[in-house]
């Protein structure tokens, strides 16, 4: 049979507040996530041999129950009942790694929505959701994408309106970021700045990008630019290059800014470039569709 390509959108956090640990081990968390232009393509073909193969174009990523993309079809098998007739999961990957922007919950996400297509499932996206949850924690948001506040471990997922026409440059420095790691070295009692979550929900639904900018924050990024001080470098550049506000994404390691103005973004672009080969300009993605 003839591949069903997807696209897995990389997703940026305009907000991440940790609100505190749970007895599983999790954090429980309030955060405002934002999908962007920057897409890894997945491409999964049915009748391709026995089992479920994995393969992308990076040749460090495992191919086993170690990929979440591995995981996510195991899930969908487990969860419809439908028979695995042999799978071929292809990744061409864009969305750098342990980057902070869910590169391999979107690829899982993506693989859930070939993979009802491709099975003729007729599952709505709050059913994939539904099922990302035993895939990871941010799969259930990648399965829709778009502009949403998402809760608890990333599951609880409300709708925002859609962010305003922007720029977005993002720029991931040449070390990433352990996300399990990241949490770990958290205090929360030392947490001095807290994002203003409400603020930034009232902005969009106002549709003031100005606003939005200013409101970026993530209780995580203390932690990080604290060993990595080109966390602080990057967001200065940033704003040197015009961005209206700029924040790292989820544990790290990308820096990313806001830009009214395609220009500055471009110019942005070039220069850290010269330094961060891993430099998109990017525009803000809505909901995927079932």
């Amino acid at each position: 049979m003839s591949p069903v390509f997807e696209k897995a959108y990389a997703k940026l956090n305009l907000t991440l507040d940790v609100i505190g640990k749970r007895e599983d081990g999790y954090h429980d968390l309030d955060m405002i996530m934002q999908t962007v232009s920057l897409s890894d393509t997945v491409s999964v073909r049915r009748g391709a041999g026995d089992g479920i193969r994995v393969m992308s174009n990076l040749g460090y990523l495992p191919s086993d129950e170690r990929n979440i993309a591995y995981v996510a079809a195991q899930v969908f098998f487990a969860q419809t009942g439908v028979s695995c007739d042999g799978l071929s999961i292809v990744m061409e990957k864009r969305i750098p790694v342990a980057a902070g922007m869910a590169g391999g919950s979107a690829d899982g996400a993506a693989v859930l929505r070939a993979l009802n297509r491709i099975y003729e499932t007729n599952l709505s996206l709050q059913e994939l959701a539904a099922m990302g949850k035993q895939v990871g924690a941010d799969v259930p948001y990648c399965v829709f994408g778009g502009t949403m506040r998402a809760r608890g471990i990333g599951e609880v997922l409300d709708p925002l309106p859609a962010m305003p026409n922007c720029y977005l440059v993002l720029c991931k420095p040449q070390f990433g970021m352990s996300t399990a790691r990241v949490f770990g070295a958290l205090a929360l009692n030392e947490v001095k700045t807290r994002p203003d979550t409400e603020r930034v929900i009232r902005a969009l639904e106002e549709g003031d990008l100005s606003s939005i900018a200013r409101g970026l924050s993530n209780v995580l990024e203390p932690v990080v630019a604290q060993k990595h001080a080109e966390i602080s470098n990057l967001r200065r550049n940033m704003i040197e290059c015009g961005a209206l506000g700029a924040c790292m994404s989820g544990s790290g390691s990308t820096v990313f800014g806001i830009f009214e103005s395609k220009t500055r973004a471009q110019m942005a672009v070039s220069r850290l470039k010269k330094r961060h080969k891993d430099t998109f300009l990017t525009e803000p993605v809505g909901v995927q569709h079932a």
